[in-house]
């Protein structure tokens, strides 16, 4: 899996995918009316079982080192949704810039489902 990368004085500095996603992944669940990141069956059925699968949030990094996610939401019944996933994008490109300095092309939110 491909990660982004960066040339120092000392050699080399790799950021993982998972890294990016896990980022994306707490700045999101940390903004009131995130019930939780969505998945698919597979991941839902695991979660069941108490095993851990990797992050449900897709990251892909173009040929010009720009970051694209796809972040999908289960939303707390009762929120209101367009103002939930704009606090989202704003979090994750927020958490993002700040701890990796990457540069974020899009974050898009795709609201699965809501649960009380």
């Amino acid at each position: 899996m491909r990660g982004e990368e960066s040339q120092t004085d000392l050699g080399n500095i790799r950021i993982h995918k998972n890294v990016i996603a896990s980022v994306a992944s707490i700045a999101a669940t940390e903004i009131q009316g995130v019930k939780r990141i969505g998945g698919d069956l597979r991941s839902g059925i695991f979660e069941l079982i108490g095993k851990k699968t990797l992050s449900a949030i897709k990251v892909d990094i173009d040929k010009n080192d720009e970051i694209r996610l796809e972040v999908p939401l289960v939303i707390k019944y009762g929120s209101n949704i367009p103002d939930i996933a704009n606090k989202v994008q704003e979090s994750i490109r927020e958490a993002l810039e700040k701890m990796t300095n990457l540069s974020i092309k899009y974050i898009n939110v795709n609201v699965q489902s809501i649960e009380k």
